[in-house]
């Protein structure tokens, strides 16, 4: 006979929070409280019930009790089930036999299962984002959680892969098919190379220069060396000449662009597909969106850009009679 310390059920565990660990049956919550609580409800039963009768009424109260604290977990049926057939050493043990070895032994199979989870990029334990979050795939996908959800019921597979997982994975197939459009055309190859530049020191009044000589929308801020520092937009030209934001900390004869610029936020690698940002742009809301390589500034993406590609493709294309 097998020592009380090895309770094989928490075999079924293991198998639940490794591999599966966005099922409702393997949370932290799930596992410990239902294997502790199906363990105390078949010792209540096997004190009470006798044999044969025991290991049903065990199990049938052990999913009952389980589901009533909300923390269904199949391996605490089979608890229950080995408690009736063998209770000697189970009430010999008493209550203790909840904590150690099922609980603390649960306990601890979720407490590495939260480092190898996190170890192996998926999320444990799992929970639904919170309800301002609640459409964040959307702007990717177009989907929000809860349509997200009753795709895997439609496909009963609610139990195999969570929706965080489900939105990476098809956020995922979305990026590689983008890649696909427009015969693998990259932001290097529609890019304006070689744009007006300005340097953060030069006054506001020299970049408002620049924006009527040149009728341009945004000014790419570079250093010295030619690293991208920032961005300055028509709106941020008058909010500077205004005396708000930054530049308003300075008197108007001695504001700079670094005073009115902002940050250069989500600049782009030269060898990445156009299709990839088509939802960036019409999503986001971004008019230019800098282009980068190997960390300098090759050129600048806009909206006009990616039209001229559109308008281009559609040329391509025969007409239909």
């Amino acid at each position: 006979m097998a020592p009380i310390s090895l309770v094989a059920p928490l075999g079924a565990t293991a198998v639940l929070v490794f591999c599966v660990p966005n099922s409702p049956l393997a949370q932290p919550w799930s596992a410990v409280a239902g294997n502790v609580t199906a363990s105390l409800v078949a010792l209540a039963v096997v004190t009470l019930v006798p044999p044969p009768a025991a290991a049903t009424v065990a199990v049938g109260a052990a999913i009952a009790a389980m589901m009533l604290i909300r923390a269904l977990h199949p391996p605490g049926g089979a608890v229950a089930l080995l408690t009736a057939l063998d209770p000697a050493p189970v009430q010999e043990a008493g209550p203790l036999f909840a904590l150690l070895p099922v609980g603390l032994t649960t306990a601890a199979l979720v407490l590495v299962a939260m480092v190898w989870n996190r170890a192996t990029g998926r999320r444990y334990p799992f929970r639904l984002p919170a309800e301002t979050n609640a459409a964040e795939p959307a702007p990717r996908l177009g989907l929000s959680t809860e349509e997200l959800g009753s795709l895997l019921s439609r496909f009963n597979q609610a139990t195999n892969l969570g929706v965080a997982d489900l939105g990476r994975l098809l956020a995922a197939a979305e990026a590689e098919a983008a890649g696909h459009r427009f015969d693998g055309t990259t932001c290097a190859d529609i890019m304006t190379a070689d744009p007006i530049i300005a340097r953060p020191e030069i006054p506001v009044a020299e970049a408002a220069q620049l924006f009527l000589t040149h009728r341009i929308k945004c000014l790419p801020v570079v250093e010295g060396d030619g690293r991208l520092t920032g961005l300055l937009f028509q709106a941020d030209l008058l909010d500077a000449v205004a005396g708000g934001g930054r530049a308003g900390r300075r008197s108007p004869r001695r504001r700079t662009v670094g005073d009115a610029m902002r940050p250069a936020t989500g600049a782009v690698p030269h060898d990445m597909p156009v299709g990839r940002l088509l939802n960036r742009l019409a999503a986001d809301g971004s008019e230019v969106v800098p282009v980068e390589r190997e960390g300098w500034l090759a050129g600048i993406l806009t909206r006009s850009d990616v039209i001229r590609l559109l308008l281009r493709g559609a040329e391509e294309r025969p007409s239909i009679r």
